[in-house]
């Protein structure tokens, strides 16, 4: 039987193909496998894959039943492009600066202006959006690939302002410097928000562009004002337009990488002269037993600052911290009561609370709440009341031992007074000295915290002996301690809070939380519940003092607008919201 193949199978001749075969011609009721296209690109329809072929159907007419729409312009997606299609008039009625920026009359370049940077920021940062000027754009920053700097800007903006925050700034301060970087380096439309624990930043091209959002969260809180002062500086600088982006990372790098300045064993001996120096302010006198009163303070101090240290290691949150740190003075004092010598151990567990007691935290939540920033107030408050129940239960659960066992404490041992004003005005001086090196305060700031605190203390005596409420005279000296603070750092150009925060350190009202934590361990609740009230009125005097302090340094400071020749773009005034009728 011949064997069957290919068509065209056979024997190819030596040295070339053999012949090709002849073409198959499809039947007629097929469509060819690969069809031509036509003219226009177009493949005719299939036939015999999904039924019999189409016929030819006749061209689409337009019917003109409503004219076409007409395109776009400026709203969603400008015409034909990306070319902004509104004129300045429309922009600033939708509440924007045009994309190409303002003229040149209205704001000068390079120029920000004189006065420090939290004034013009604030002022800034209390004008609303659609009042705040931009910069003239350039064509470099109209080019496509400027946008890819926006990024980098957003991080730069979040990173500073976590570290402002996580040292205590004010959140209106915090946002300042935010919008403040972000507005120097040519974001002009740019919303910060500072919360707690997370801040964020949303930048608005324009209406035809996305916007750009950014957040980042504090995970941790340290209490460094020299690397406060460095991020304060560093602030100035980008603000005043004379450093780069990549120059201000560098900065910000070397920054972090800082060690402390001061080590952790003289910390440690800071915590312990503080408590010390706080038993002569609130005994006011020397005497054979007021050294050993101090020694036992300093003790303490010293021992609960290591253990919290210790557990700290371990990640245990600061309340247990607190819990363990106020124990060791409550047990020393506990023991100096058990004899008839009267040494004063009731003076050691109030020195042992003066180490302990939030008072930076204090302040600032005060400060939020008084500015408008609530949320972020309410969470302040809440951390210091965490941290004072910590503390409460340390000493709590060591007084009502003590008491079960008839300790002799005396309540009008703690008691401050004029028993001896120049040892309590150098008792206070020590104090916040103790109190600014655990704060990690430059060295160069030492002296005039120092100073503040004396300004301060001989205040509230002063008024104390003249028969003021005690209340009424911490919150006056409060305010003057504000007053001068915020006027030194305005001359220097940095933080106030180095200042500040150092100088309120003998008004804290330690005596009065002590008292009546132990009137709720003898079973006085009613008199427990007044001193507690008594540390809280004392507490919130504190800090609005402060804040009022430096609210009337800003009200008859130079504020930067109209009379400020290098900056006519700020000429709206400082204003706050008036809300006092019908609310």
């Amino acid at each position: 039987m011949p064997k069957r193949g290919r068509p065209g199978g056979g024997k190819k001749a030596r040295g070339g193909r053999g012949p090709a075969p002849a073409p198959v011609a499809p039947p007629a009721d097929r469509a060819p496998e690969r069809p031509a296209r036509g003219p226009a690109g177009q493949a005719p329809p299939t036939e015999g894959l999904l039924g019999p072929a189409a016929s030819a159907r006749p061209p689409r007419t337009a019917v003109p039943l409503a004219p076409p729409p007409p395109p776009t312009e400026g709203l969603l997606a400008p015409a034909g492009g990306s070319e902004d299609t509104l004129t300045p008039e429309d922009w600033r009625a939708a509440g924007y600066t045009p994309a190409h920026g303002v003229d040149l009359s209205e704001l000068q370049a390079g120029a920000p202006g004189s006065a420090p940077w939290p004034d013009r920021m604030r002022t800034l940062l209390r004008t609303p959006m659609t009042e705040r000027p931009a910069f003239e754009r350039t064509p470099r920053d109209l080019h496509p690939s400027a946008a890819r700097h926006v990024p980098r800007v957003l991080d730069l903006t979040l990173r500073i302002g976590e570290l402002l925050l996580a040292s205590g700034e004010a959140a209106e301060d915090v946002e300042a410097a935010m919008l403040g970087i972000a507005h120097a380096y040519r974001l002009d439309h740019c919303e910060p928000q500072v919360t707690f624990t997370l801040i964020s930043i949303s930048y608005h091209p324009s209406l035809i562009d996305p916007p750009v959002s950014a957040a980042r969260t504090v995970r941790r809180r340290t209490s460094d004002y020299t690397r406060l002062a460095s991020v304060h500086r560093l602030v100035a600088d980008i603000t005043a337009e004379k450093i780069p982006v990549n120059d201000a990372y560098r900065r910000l790098a070397v920054i972090r990488r800082n060690r402390h300045p001061y080590p952790a064993w003289l910390l440690a001996l800071a915590t312990g002269l503080l408590a010390g120096a706080a038993t002569f302010l609130v005994g006011g006198r020397i005497d054979g037993k007021a050294w050993l009163v101090f020694a036992g303070a300093f003790l303490a101090a010293v021992v609960g600052d290591r253990i919290a240290s210790l557990i700290a290691r371990r990640g245990l949150p600061e309340f247990y911290q607190f819990v363990v740190a106020a124990t060791p003075a409550a047990l020393i004092g506990i023991v100096l009561s058990f004899n008839d010598l009267h040494l004063r151990g009731s003076v050691v567990i109030t020195g042992g609370l003066f180490a302990l007691l939030p008072g930076r935290a204090l302040v600032a939540a005060v400060q939020d709440g008084l500015t408008g920033f609530y949320i972020t107030a309410a969470a302040r408050l809440l951390e210091v009341l965490y941290l004072i129940a910590g503390i409460v239960i340390g000493v709590m659960s060591v007084l009502y031992l003590g008491v079960n066992y008839n300790a002799k404490l005396r309540p009008d041992e703690s008691i401050g007074g004029a028993v001896d004003p120049p040892i309590q005005l150098l008792a206070a001086m020590v104090l916040a000295l103790a109190f600014a090196v655990l704060l990690q305060t430059e060295r160069r700031t030492l002296a005039m915290a120092v100073l503040m605190s004396g300004i301060g203390w001989s205040t509230y005596g002063v008024l104390t002996n003249a028969g003021v409420s005690p209340i009424a005279a911490t919150g006056a000296a409060a305010g003057l301690v504000g007053l001068f603070g915020q006027l030194t750092a305005r001359y220097r150009r940095a933080s106030a809070l180095p200042y500040v925060t150092a100088a309120i350190g003998p008004l804290l009202p330690g005596s009065a939380l002590y008292l009546g934590m132990l009137s709720f361990a003898q079973g006085h609740a009613s008199a427990g519940l007044v001193s507690v009230t008594r540390a809280a009125a004392l507490a919130m005097a504190l800090a609005i003092g402060v804040n009022l302090g430096g609210e009337v340094a800003r009200l008859f400071l130079k504020t930067p607008g109209a009379t400020d020749p290098l900056a006519p773009h700020l000429l709206v005034p400082r204003r706050a919201a008036k809300r006092t009728r019908g609310f």
